[in-house]
């Protein structure tokens, strides 16, 4: 797993029964380059000479992939994976025009460790007449739904999604609006830091009203689900075209407190909204390691149980890799991969294409 945060690979070795039980053996994070970063990040926005761009960073994003799958197996045969699951990373995720770009050379990473590889799993989706988005909703019910308890489960990435686990009725999902996106962005350019460790730099800022009225004025936010979200809808730029609008500048410190609170009040007003009689709410992703953030969210949930999904069993870091190992599963079983009381697909589809290895 490659993600809209742009840090790095996530790679799991899991063992999935035949009843669907995921164990998780074996884990393996390789952080992106920074020179591959920043290539990537360029091609969020149309540029000269792209397409070859693009194609030359699918291949080292392959290389890169392959490197994580080689060190997480160490003395595991090859032939004795099934399958590896490669999401891909994102450059474009646009459904209402048709179509979701992730790209990784799933080929070449096939060819590189000789295994074979699932990838392209939203594109079914959105032919399907769905976002393409969250998927993750279909592991979550399968890994963390209680027969008694109604949860929510969070995923705090660069954009957030919540899935909705009622004990009876339909499941549900969408991406509520910016996670650690615009957080990680601002940091780096006024700090050098990736991101914000723990939120000590938001901690430390004041939360400017203004900024957050108009930043929670984002029409995507008023949108029903099923939706889904990129760097589309937010991203630097929107930012500060937000900025620019206000009478008075802000100081950096208290922007980043802002952003901070902005997407703690959007992802709560989602569960608020549309999650009525929740329980429990546990978060995975990089934000669940964001102390001042998963404190907000307490506070603005306080009769809600907050907590990680550790306290389930299954480490925040992993939860996503651990889904596409189990979304590629569903493929190779030609058994359907989305949830359209998630995407709004016409129907359940099989996800994903196969290159054998």
């Amino acid at each position: 797993m490659s993600g809209t945060s742009l840090d790095g690979v996530d790679a799991v070795l899991a063992d999935i029964s035949a009843a669907g039980a995921v164990q998780l053996l074996r884990t393996r994070y390789l952080p992106y380059p920074d020179t591959l970063r920043e290539r990537l990040l360029a091609l969020h926005t149309p540029q000269t000479d792209e397409i070859h761009l693009a194609a030359c960073a699918a291949n080292d994003l392959a290389r890169l992939y392959a490197e994580a799958v080689i060190a997480l197996l160490d003395d595991v045969a090859p032939a004795s994976v099934r399958a590896i699951g490669c999401h891909g990373q994102t450059l474009r995720h646009r459904p209402a025009d048709g179509y979701t770009l992730q790209i990784g050379n799933a080929a070449l990473l096939a060819e590189l460790t000789g295994i074979a590889v699932v990838s392209d799993f939203r594109s079914r989706d959105i032919a399907a007449g769905g976002q393409g988005a969250p998927l993750v909703p279909a592991f979550h019910a399968q890994a963390l739904r209680h027969p008694g308890i109604h949860r929510v489960i969070a995923n705090i990435g660069g954009i957030a999604n919540l899935t909705d686990l009622p004990v009876n009725g339909r499941i549900r999902g969408w991406d509520t609006g910016p996670g650690n996106l615009l957080l990680d962005a601002w940091i780096k350019r006024h700090n050098g830091s990736h991101y914000d460790r723990d939120g000590d730099w938001a901690a430390s800022g004041n939360l400017h009203p203004g900024l957050l009225a108009a930043m929670l004025n984002h029409a995507y936010l008023q949108l029903p689900p099923p939706k889904s979200a990129g760097r589309e809808q937010f991203n630097p730029e929107w930012l500060e075209t937000t900025l620019a609008n206000l009478d008075h500048a802000v100081a950096p410190a208290d922007v980043q407190a802002t952003l901070l609170e902005f997407t703690a009040i959007s992802l709560c007003d989602a569960v608020r909204r549309e999650c009525e009689g929740v329980q429990e709410l546990y978060v995975c992703g990089g934000g669940a390691h964001n102390g001042a953030l998963m404190q907000r969210i307490g506070a603005h949930l306080p009769t809600i149980q907050v907590a990680t999904t550790a306290q389930l069993g299954i480490d925040p870091d992993w939860v996503e890799a651990l889904a596409f190992a189990w979304l590629a599963r569903q493929t190779l079983n030609h058994a359907p991969g989305n949830l359209p009381s998630v995407t709004g697909a016409q129907g359940e589809r099989i996800l994903g294409a196969i290159h054998p290895a």
